[in-house]
């Protein structure tokens, strides 16, 4: 089995109290209490069980730092790099 997530008895457990440890972790945070082992495995659990996340961000930040190059949706199989540091920088006045 790739993941325990994909037995039926964890699934079904997550399942049932999934809205709980949603709110422990969304109260946790409102109160400043660190709780990084539920709201890392909660974060897993997101990601793992989508198939489409907004990682846009993160792709941009690891092709500027170390020029991994990045692939659009709209163009599957190609990949770019961006030259970032190439960007002028205007003044606000």
């Amino acid at each position: 089995m790739e993941n325990l997530l994909l037995d039926n008895f964890f699934t079904d457990a997550i399942n049932k109290c999934q809205q709980g440890w949603r709110k422990v972790v969304a109260t946790a945070s409102i109160y400043g209490v660190p709780i990084p082992c539920l709201s890392t495995a909660l974060a897993f659990y997101d990601g793992y069980r989508s198939k489409r996340l907004p990682a846009n961000l993160i792709q941009a930040q690891r092709d500027y730092f170390g020029a991994h190059t990045y692939e659009l949706l709209e163009n599957p199989g190609t990949w770019i790099h961006h030259k970032w540091t190439a960007l002028k920088k205007k003044s606000v006045d």
